[in-house]
């Protein structure tokens, strides 16, 4: 069966916000922003701590923020209102970054944070409403098709971006050429979210009270109170935070890691694309076998190629086990966040998805702190960066020990 119009949609906001993680996160801004640092007389690893913090401040802001966000939006209309915000706030701040003046650091990171609350908290309601355009039995599809057009929809700017600079074809200062990717990312975010906005409504939700704020956190912490009522989440969420955790810290560790190997940066960046590009395909699979067989053994597969992964890593030498590894990453990476998210969806209650949503967001934005400390100590010990790599294998073995005890089916609702 083919996608709907409303799955379409949903997909494409993926397409469309998976810009900025590229562009603004990733690639452009991190780089400029040593540039203005340094203009304004901040040294190399001041600037580094400082770009640190700043998107340490924005994840623990909307991590804060997401249950009781989520909760508040489980009412009747408050969903697509925050998800539009919380869009034009990412989108607003990403553009105006233009304006910056290339001395001024702290505006620069300030605006970045803004820009970078408004794509996080968006992405709460994005993910919840997974569950209002799609049926439980195409769950795994759809989600699995988001991630892997997020990832296709990523390298599009970004090739055009590379191109440009590589070779100068536009007379223009590299300030403005910088320029020109935050306008084009914000362009790309805004044009490919109207059909988000213009097709998909929230079709679960708890009726609108007078008082939504009161009530919503009242209901919050009547639902942290009564968190045994809801084992089967909370076993997936622990399940989550340790495998997920040794997933976000290989691909953030990988550019420090390629680099101990001698790999240059102009490599990096070809790897880290052809690895977007081989997510893809894979990641519809992982979607289109989930429908033959079920998400769960299709998690279990991908934690048992990353715990491959990390063996692997023991054994690299050279730039060609580099790129051996990432391609591995990119067959698995996208397939385990995709069936995560779609798995969550069809085991908590449909009509309070904004709140447990708001919670898996904690998890996932919280999951990546084990294994970056678990990396540098094994790595500062043993004196190999490989063997850091292959101490991941703990948190996957604990994540999908764990899931074991997940049952794949929405208890609550029985």
């Amino acid at each position: 069966m083919a996608y709907t119009k409303e799955e379409k949609s949903w997909i494409f906001q993926d397409w469309a916000n998976s810009a900025y993680s590229i562009m603004i996160t990733t690639a452009i801004l991190p780089i400029y922003f040593k540039g203005v640092a340094a203009n304004a007389g901040i040294a190399d690893t001041t600037s580094t701590a400082y770009w640190g913090y700043a998107n340490s401040i924005g994840t623990l802001l909307i991590s804060l923020l997401a249950p009781i966000l989520g909760t508040i939006a489980d009412y009747q209309f408050f969903k697509k209102r925050f998800f539009g915000v919380f869009t034009a706030i990412g989108i607003a701040f990403t553009f105006l970054l233009i304006f910056i003046p290339t001395d001024a650091w702290l505006l620069l990171l300030g605006f970045y944070v803004l820009s970078l609350i408004g794509f996080s908290g968006a992405n709460i309601f994005y993910d919840a409403f997974l569950i209002d355009v799609t049926t439980n039995d195409r769950m795994d599809k759809v989600s699995s098709a988001g991630y892997a057009f997020g990832y296709l929809g990523s390298c599009i700017p970004f090739i055009i971006f590379i191109i440009f600079q590589a070779t100068g074809i536009l007379p223009i200062s590299d300030v403005a050429l910088v320029n020109i990717g935050f306008i084009m990312t914000a362009l790309w975010w805004l044009f490919f979210s109207i059909p988000m906005w213009k097709n998909v409504q929230q079709i679960h939700y708890i009726p609108a009270v007078k008082k939504p704020v009161k009530t919503s956190f009242k209901r919050l912490f009547h639902t942290i109170s009564h968190i045994s009522e809801h084992k089967n989440i909370v076993i997936f969420l622990i399940a989550y935070f340790f495998y997920i955790d040794g997933v976000d810290t290989i691909f953030w560790m990988a550019t420090s890691y390629g680099i101990d190997l001698g790999i240059s940066q102009t490599t990096l960046i070809l790897i880290l694309l052809m690895t977007q590009l081989v997510a893809f395909p894979f990641t519809l699979l992982y979607g289109y076998l989930a429908k033959r067989f079920s998400a769960k053994p299709l998690i279990f597969t991908a934690i048992f190629v990353y715990i491959i992964i990390c063996v692997y890593a023991v054994f690299m030498k050279t730039a060609l086990d580099f790129w051996i590894l990432a391609m591995l990453v990119g067959t698995s990476q996208g397939g385990i966040q995709a069936l995560s998210r779609s798995f969550f969806g069809k085991i908590i209650p449909k009509n309070r998805s904004n709140e447990f949503y708001g919670f898996y967001n904690i998890f996932g934005k919280f999951s990546a702190i084990i294994g970056p400390a678990l990396m540098g100590i094994i790595t500062q010990m043993t004196g190999k960066t490989q063997y850091g790599v292959a101490s991941l294998i703990v948190l996957f073995l604990v994540g999908g020990i764990m899931f074991l005890f997940v049952k794949e089916k929405n208890l609550e609702n029985l």
